[in-house]
């Protein structure tokens, strides 16, 4: 019996189950990046995102970050809560860095005085363009109280994130995150989902500022698997199958 495809993106598929509240995310080893410009398969990235972030998932989870995480099913799958996903990137940056540096002008590696969050529409079309609360609510695509809600768990994310990798020697630069709503019992709730993986963060080795993460693919660095394995080794995942 084939698999329902409910809805395919850039580097996951979203598939049915029996259970009308839970869905199969599938990892692909789909790289790209400028929205779809450039697209390469490499080989186990899909693989290596799983499990980084199941680890990241269960995490924050332990740190009371709801998400949609339920367990990972095999080397490319995990069993996720069904959500309603919000419309936007939300985007948290502690060093100037990437379209941000070239935006503003401000040199990569600069810190910031601050933590930033900004908010993408997630449109490919349009490269998904900056949105600010105010567009977010006149639009329709959040509520202000779900607004504050998804800046609250960015900033508590966030802060999690930057001290589990500087244990392990590397700078949390930026990430990427998305939300949705979980609906039960005629209420819903806001959660984290998609992933966080080396897919969706800047990530720079504390002492060489090495690039591990998916500005190898895009600045035509290579090395990007062995980048992914370094950053899951230091995470002491299990990489005995790959």
């Amino acid at each position: 019996m084939s698999k329902e495809i409910l809805y395919e993106g850039k580097a996951k598929q979203l598939i049915a189950t029996e259970k009308p509240l839970e869905l199969i995310q599938f990892f692909k080893d789909d790289a790209t990046a400028f929205n779809k410009k450039k697209h390469e398969i490499i080989d186990s990235k899909g693989v290596l995102n799983n499990l980084i972030s199941e680890f990241i998932f269960i995490y924050l989870g332990n740190n009371s970050i709801p998400n949609h995480f339920i367990k990972r099913l095999n080397s490319r799958e995990q069993l996720i809560k069904k959500v309603e996903i919000i419309p936007v990137e939300v985007v948290i940056r502690n060093i100037a860095a990437g379209t941000f540096s070239k935006r503003f002008g401000i040199e990569e590696g600069k810190n910031l005085q601050k933590t930033l969050i900004e908010f993408n529409l997630k449109d490919d079309e349009n490269d998904d363009p900056l949105l600010s609360e105010e567009h977010m609510e006149v639009f329709g695509l959040a509520k202000k109280d779900e607004i504050e809600k998804m800046k609250k768990y960015a900033l508590e994310i966030n802060n999690l994130l930057y001290k589990l990798f500087k244990k392990i020697n590397i700078t949390l630069v930026d990430f990427k995150i998305e939300f949705g709503r979980y609906y039960s019992n005629n209420n819903y709730d806001i959660i984290l989902a998609d992933e966080i993986s080396p897919d969706s963060c800047r990530l720079w080795d504390m002492s060489s500022n090495e690039k591990l993460d998916k500005d190898r693919f895009r600045r035509n660095l290579g090395g990007l698997i062995e980048a992914y394995k370094e950053v899951a080794t230091r995470l002491k995942i299990d990489l005995s199958n790959i």
